[in-house]
């Protein structure tokens, strides 16, 4: 089955050759991992970008049953940074697998050899939720949130009820000074 690739462009031509080099590359993924159901391309030129060697933006979306990879690179040129972000995906997709499937690649479980050696290996101090924390949400505008965070001088991030959505969403801080929203979707 041929992987379906859907490829945008935001303030970039998106030519034949572009479009052309894009399912080349991304179609090698489905070597690495076949159950890729979708497969999204975004190229775009970003022209406020600080530094010149960052301004072709290329990020790669595959999706799958259970599984959502992203990967985004940015570079000099639309082709180094299609080629960087095919390359980063690569490298999330075999990090994925080895998460999932556990296995030494030659059909053999790993969990034999794990046994053996059991003794010899630490074992690695167990993550604990050491801390819970319970607060009742008021139901606030983003304006309302946004004011509430730099009052109670939560720097990082804000949890709120959102009276316009009917929804709860975090407020945060970014690295550049700005403020995101994260607006979850159950789905």
């Amino acid at each position: 089955m041929a992987l379906k690739i859907d490829v945008y462009s935001k303030d970039l031509e998106l030519t034949d050759r572009i479009n052309e080099y894009v399912i080349k590359k991304v179609s090698r993924l489905e070597r690495y991992l076949n159950e890729i159901g979708e497969c999204r391309v975004d190229l775009s030129y970003i022209k406020t970008a600080r530094n010149a060697s960052d301004r072709h933006v290329a990020q790669l979306t595959i999706r799958g049953k259970g599984f959502i990879l992203r990967a985004e690179e940015r570079a000099d040129n639309i082709f180094a940074s299609i080629d960087e972000s095919v390359e980063k995906m690569t490298r999330q997709i075999e990090r994925f697998k080895g998460k999932h499937w556990r296995n030494r690649g030659d059909g053999v479980p790993a969990a034999g050899d794990v046994l053996q050696h059991i003794e010899q290996v630490e074992e690695e101090p167990e993550l604990d939720i050491v801390r819970r924390k319970s607060f009742a949400l008021i139901p606030m505008s983003e304006q309302e949130a946004l004011e509430q965070m730099q009052l109670l001088g939560h720097e990082n991030f804000f949890v709120f009820y959102n009276a316009e959505t009917s929804k709860i969403n975090v407020l945060y801080k970014r690295r550049d000074g700005t403020f995101g929203l994260i607006d979850p979707i159950v789905s």
